[in-house]
């Protein structure tokens, strides 16, 4: 903990009349960072409204924007608000009227506190403000006349008391000095009081003689030490009487005495004694207070006659804890003594301690750690010693404690993290109880609330979930729903659902469910097959919206439940169209002669794929039967030459579904001996209407395409064929009158390898007397450049030793056309064949051979 002083100048009107002075304090918690800091100004009383009092935030080193964001405020407790804060300017201004007699009567120095509260973090700063002492009061005598009757025989130096004046003020411009008005008689004797207050008496300084003056008329002024000064003044008459020899004399200097507060009406004292050595009336002393100061006029009474001191008002050890009375006694002949009454109270816990709430910081986040200030509490007892001695609790049970920070200041701490999910509120109870006897307590109540954040994931009902789902659904049918609860509130509470990124046969899960984000529930994309997808395994996320988000995976599985939506398909016999399958049984076949065996297989599954097979039709009933199981079929009775060759048997194969679904097949079957018998029969069989409706189509098609292409063909080639001639007749045409200019080139050497030619070549040159007919074929290089020339130059080669190129490309033209009407026609023979020929031979033979 560190102390500084600083002495500044406070308000610049009153600048060189006081110097404000300011200290602070800081004590750092060893929980959080809690700052408690003590500063103090002084200024004068009886400033106006909105007069500075001091710069709190730069005195302080606070941030404007940190009083506004910190929401800081004063809080006073129960007295009177005489400061305001000005967040905007971070300054304090007087904001009451502030009268230092009023607010602190005689007690020096004179001060209120308040103390100013930030939060988030907590902050808590006092201010004491003292208040200056302006000379407002003049002394003032509570008459405005004092009587006093005198013996003319009263010896020089007997002591008349006199009445005090009173001034509010203090220090200096209290009350320093009396001044009695000339006189011949009496002389002024000044006092002074432990507690520094002033009191006077008259001293006779020579002998009265009544004969001469029986009434003297005196002044008494009473002056403070202000500036400007004030003074105040009283009357004094003075009579003198008859002679009166001897003064009143009591028996103590000082009485002391002691009396509990709040003591009731008539409430015994003490008793003072005083004694007049005359005789007669003389003699006789009556008792009174001198110098009342105002706070004790109507607490106390005095019996005149007896001299008792009693309670006569209210007495409060709070506001006043000693009084200090002057007692005067006076006989009959005028004459006065004084002495001194001390009145300690005795204080009584009759005060119980009052709580006031400094700040409370709800609600608080449930991630707080330990050490956090949830709240600030002031606690005052006005009681003293053990009476005043608090002591403060908070109930039994809760995660949070109590400590003393500074003077009658506890902090609320937090002693354990809290949940709140387990308890999202608390009811703390703050006692304090002081020490007194009986002991006197008071308690509040604070009612603080705990602040989500996001620390729960989402929690799903289930580890895993299951779902069942008919395949052929319809899509957008809902599955099933998935659950999760989140023990946040709020925000941090609301689930959103979500697929993870999951991909079955090459598909991304997307493409076969989706889901509700907001209520889990799953729905069917699309209709499922049970022969495609027998089942789907993904994961669902459930995520918050906190942030950062946090969130929970489950598996999910989707089974698909299979249909009867498939009906039985056979595999052998194969049924088609163009292909007739015949078994053949011999004549000597035996009773139970296995002839063939359907098989048959359906997609689906359980009992849907259970088959059974049935004999719907048969040439002969009698002859043939169906294994209701396996499908075979087999003779029941011995075969017999009357049977039928040709014997046709129609197969239903069923399954076991709800409702069932069948397939029919048809089966052939010859009962022959040898295989011409079987070849005269099987001609017979004719084909489905279906596949010869089919058959003549395809036929129609092959032929127009075959057609076409033939004509577009035979098209093209006769108009390539007509291009070139007609170019071969302009090319003779033009190349008529043309002259041959031979051509050689520079330094041509006819003969050998070192001509000027940089490569060896082999030219053939035909030449005949026409031009045209010319002809030069250039070869492929050897080791010699030869050309070969006729020397005649006539000679020409005939058509075998030369190519003309235009019949070379016409003969290549027709072969080529050739060919492709040999093409054309193949093809228009094998489709016309393959049409036309009855292929039962071929499959029978393909079937058995």
């Amino acid at each position: 903990m560190a102390v500084k002083d600083f002495y500044r100048n406070g308000c610049a009107r009153w600048h060189g009349f006081f110097q404000p002075q300011w200290q602070v304090l800081f004590f750092i918690s060893c929980y959080i960072p809690f700052a408690i800091s003590q500063i103090r100004y002084s200024i004068p009383e009886e400033m106006s409204k909105g007069s500075l009092i001091g710069n709190v935030a730069q005195d302080l080193g606070l941030d404007l924007k940190r009083l506004r964001a910190g929401r800081a405020r004063i809080v006073t407790g129960e007295i009177t608000q005489y400061a305001e804060l000005k967040t905007d300017k971070g300054i304090l201004v007087v904001s009451e009227r502030i009268d230092r007699e009023q607010l602190c009567g005689d007690i020096t120095p004179c001060s209120f506190s308040f103390e100013i509260i930030l939060e988030n973090p907590i902050e808590l700063h006092q201010v004491t403000v003292e208040i200056l002492d302006v000379n407002d009061n003049s002394p003032v005598f509570e008459k405005n006349k004092i009587n006093l009757e005198i013996s003319e025989s009263a010896t020089p130096g007997s002591r008349f008391a006199l009445e005090s004046a009173y001034d509010a003020d203090v220090e200096l411009n209290s009350l320093q000095n009396y001044i009695l008005t000339r006189n011949n008689y009496f002389v002024l004797k000044q006092h002074s009081n432990p507690d520094g207050s002033r009191y006077v008496e008259m001293v006779l300084d020579k002998a009265l003689d009544r004969e001469e003056h029986p009434h003297l008329s005196l002044k008494l002024i009473a002056a403070d030490g202000g500036s400007p000064q004030r003074s105040g003044s009283v009357n004094i008459d003075v009579t003198v009487l008859d002679a009166n020899d001897n003064a009143p004399v009591f028996n103590q200097t000082v009485y002391r005495a002691s009396v509990m507060e709040n003591a009731q009406r008539g409430t015994y004292i003490t008793t003072v004694n005083a004694t007049d050595a005359d005789s007669g009336s003389n003699g006789h002393v009556t008792f009174s207070f001198s110098d009342l100061k105002e706070n004790s006029r109507d607490i106390f009474s005095i019996d005149e006659n007896t001299g008792l001191v009693s309670v006569l008002g209210n007495i409060d050890f709070e506001k006043d804890k000693r009084f200090e009375i002057r007692l005067k006694a006076t006989d009959q002949g005028g004459l006065t003594s004084t002495s001194k009454l001390i009145i300690e109270v005795v204080d009584v816990n009759d005060n119980a301690p009052v709580i006031i709430l400094m700040s409370l910081s709800s609600p608080v986040s449930e991630d707080a750690p330990p050490g956090t200030t949830i709240a600030v509490v002031n606690i005052k007892d006005s009681d003293s010693g053990r009476n005043g001695q608090v002591t403060c609790l908070i109930n039994e049970n809760l995660p949070f404690n109590i400590k003393s920070s500074l003077s009658n200041y506890y902090n609320l701490i937090t002693d354990a993290f809290l949940d709140r999910e387990i308890q999202s509120e608390f009811n703390i109870t703050v006692t304090a109880t002081d020490s007194g006897s009986p002991a006197l307590s008071s308690s509040t109540t604070l009612r603080l609330k705990v602040s989500d954040i996001n620390d729960n994931a989402p929690v799903f009902d289930q580890s895993s979930y299951s779902a069942h789902i008919p395949e052929n659904n319809a899509a957008g049918l809902s599955i099933c729903s998935v659950t999760a609860r989140d023990l946040d509130w709020n925000q941090n509470a609301r689930v959103s659902y979500f697929l993870e990124d999951t991909h079955i046969g090459g598909a991304p899960i997307s493409s076969y469910v989706s889901i509700n984000s907001e209520n889990g529930v799953l729905h069917a994309v699309r209709s499922f097959d049970y022969e495609q997808i027998k089942q789907l395994s993904f994961v669902v996320k459930a995520q918050d919206g906190g942030s950062p988000p946090l969130s929970s995976n489950v598996s999910v599985k989707i089974i698909i439940q299979d249909q009867n939506d498939n009906a039985p398909q056979v595999l052998y016999p194969v049924q088609s169209g163009a292909n007739v399958v015949a078994e053949i049984v011999p004549r000597s076949a035996d009773v139970g002669y296995l002839v063939t065996k359907v098989v048959a297989v359906d997609v689906d599954s359980g009992q849907n794929a259970w088959l059974s097979y049935k004999l719907h039709k048969a040439t002969d009933r009698a002859l043939f039967e169906v294994g209701l199981q396996n499908g075979e079929i087999r003779t029941v009775r011995q075969v017999t030459d009357k049977d039928a060759v040709k014997q046709r048997l129609t197969v239903v194969v069923e399954d076991n579904g709800q409702p069932s679904r069948s397939a029919t097949v048809n089966v052939n079957v010859a009962v022959a001996d040898s295989f011409p018998e079987v070849l005269t029969e099987f001609t017979d069989f004719t084909h489905d209407k279906e596949y010869n409706d089919n058959l003549t189509f395809y036929l129609v098609l092959a032929l127009a395409v075959v057609s076409f292409l033939f004509i577009v063909s035979i098209i093209a080639i006769l108009s390539v064929k007509c291009y070139r001639w007609r170019r071969e007749r302009m090319f003779y045409k033009s190349g008529a009158n043309l002259p041959v200019i031979p051509y050689y080139p520079p330094l041509y050497a006819d003969v050998g390898g070192t001509g000027t030619l940089q490569h060896v070549y082999n030219y053939e040159v035909c030449r005949t007397t026409d031009s045209r007919k010319s002809d030069l074929k250039y070869a492929r290089p050897c080791s010699e450049s030869i050309i070969s020339l006729d020397t005649s130059g006539t000679h020409t080669l005939t058509h075998a030793q030369r190519e003309n190129p235009t019949n070379q490309d016409f003969n290549d033209q027709v072969r080529f056309t050739v060919h492709i009407c040999l093409w054309y026609s193949c093809t228009f023979l094998f489709i016309w064949d393959y049409c036309k020929v009855d292929h039962r031979l071929y499959v029978f033979c393909k079937t058995h051979v």
